[in-house]
């Protein structure tokens, strides 16, 4: 989807006082976080649907105010669904009870709630991992679909092997993207299980995990082409040429070739789960970068470890990885909301006066889609404490249900739209914007 970039100088010179920073923000960088629904680790905490939304709510507002742009909001739990599926049952952890409808739909709740904070919102979706195996949602799922299941030890999982778990996850994700308005379909545990014996060659093990993806990509793009496809492969891809990744990698161990979905085009992103520090960070992270293929990477940060509970990490193990990647241009992901948003260690303070200043979230330069024409007709119709801006719409040519206006103000005429520091309002769906006059 394209955005629109309009600068509106003469209008808003009167309008806001805007301070400098000495700290220097990307004007483009992808602020993400995966917001967690199975066992309620991040939300709900309640099966009450009131105190649900307000919990959301809650959340969401210290995200923004966090400069949070992203939000993976976990869609598909282990084979169940926090939306009203034709395909699966409700997930119990909404309402305490297996299949049962909370009374609303939280997958449109959140989707909502993200725009009007100007975040997108992309539905992260658990591939292969189905439960345990005599949990309820697991027993429906094998009920179903006896051959396409496999048992061990106490887990269950769809099996990689099986064409047909390609064309389930498939129908599932087009299924997301043509009913919400999400951004994004973010694809987790795309990969051989951990504890799966894999009695095949390597390649043909990694030729069955790419068979899905591309079969999901494909079923995602017919539906939306603007929606972006990721995954949260594991955190080191494979050996650099001076640091050996261990026997735990994404494209040796769990059959993933994530670096080979960006430079094919079946992925528009990826955000590798990097809970590591020193040199099992680093050089990796700069190999994700130097094999982007013009595609976004993110790392995902295992602030988590952040907990006495988890591990013994301090602060500046996070603060120095998040210096890294915002020089290698690559942004960063919170793994998980709660750890986040509880401050544990100022995580969230640090977070607040490091990104001190709104982003945008890069474009998707490999889309050709041509460009929509200018908004026109700038208003501006003042009140006694605030000013209403508002602007005839642009005209799209992508087939996106809308587009999105950033605004810029600056205290001089000439304004840069480099400049962080001069956005004071992203994302916005409607041709509007209600600006309170400075107090004090």
């Amino acid at each position: 989807m394209k955005t629109i970039e309009q600068s509106i100088i003469a209008f808003l010179l009167s309008l806001f006082v805007l301070t400098a920073s000495a700290e220097s923000t990307p004007k483009y960088e992808v602020r993400a976080v995966w917001l967690t629904t199975v066992m309620n680790l991040d939300w709900p905490k309640s099966h009450n649907a009131e105190l649900q939304r307000k919990e959301l709510i809650n959340i969401l507002d210290q995200l923004q105010k966090a400069n949070v742009n992203t939000v993976l909001i976990q869609t598909r739990v282990r084979a169940s669904t926090i939306y009203p599926s034709l395909i699966e049952p409700y997930t119990m952890y909404l309402t305490g009870i297996h299949a049962k409808s909370p009374g609303y739909d939280p997958l449109q709740f959140v989707v909502d709630e993200c725009h009007k904070r100007g975040m997108e919102c992309h539905a992260w979706v658990v591939t292969f991992p189905i439960g345990k195996w005599n949990e309820p949602h697991c027993k429906e799922f094998v009920r179903k679909n006896p051959t396409m299941a496999r048992r061990i030890g106490d887990d269950g999982f769809m099996n990689p092997e099986d064409p047909r778990c390609g064309d389930y996850l498939a129908r599932i994700c087009s299924e997301i993207t043509r009913n919400y308005d999400v951004d994004g379909i973010h694809l987790d545990y795309i990969r051989y299980p951990e504890t799966w014996k894999i009695k095949i060659p390597r390649q043909q093990a990694r030729e069955n995990i790419t068979s899905v993806v591309r079969k999901i990509h494909d079923a995602v793009k017919r539906e939306k082409p603007w929606v972006k496809l990721s995954c949260s492969p594991v955190g080191k891809f494979r050996d650099t040429k001076r640091y050996r990744a261990g026997g735990w990698n994404a494209y040796d161990a769990v059959c993933q070739d994530a670096q080979g979905w960006l430079r094919d085009g079946l992925m528009g992103a990826l955000f590798p789960m990097m809970y590591f520090q020193g040199n099992n960070f680093y050089p990796f992270a700069l190999d994700w970068k130097e094999n982007d293929y013009g595609r976004i990477v993110v790392p995902g940060l295992g602030i988590y470890f952040l907990d006495p509970k988890e591990g013994r990490w301090t602060l500046d193990v996070v603060q120095r990885e998040m210096e890294v990647s915002r020089q290698l241009g690559m942004g960063h992901c919170y793994f998980r909301s709660k750890f986040f948003t509880d401050n544990i260690k100022g995580m969230y303070d640090f977070a607040c006066r490091f990104d001190s200043y709104p982003a945008l979230i890069p474009p998707m330069k490999w889309m050709k889609i041509a460009n929509p024409t200018a908004p026109t007709a700038f208003r501006v119709e003042r009140g006694m404490t605030s000013d209403k801006l508002t602007w005839t719409g642009a005209r799209d040519f992508s087939g996106a249900p809308y587009l999105i206006y950033n605004i810029y103000a600056s205290r001089s005429e000439s304004l840069d739209t480099e400049d962080a520091s001069n956005l004071v309002a992203t994302r916005l769906t409607e041709c509007e914007l209600t600006i309170p006059h400075p107090t004090g």
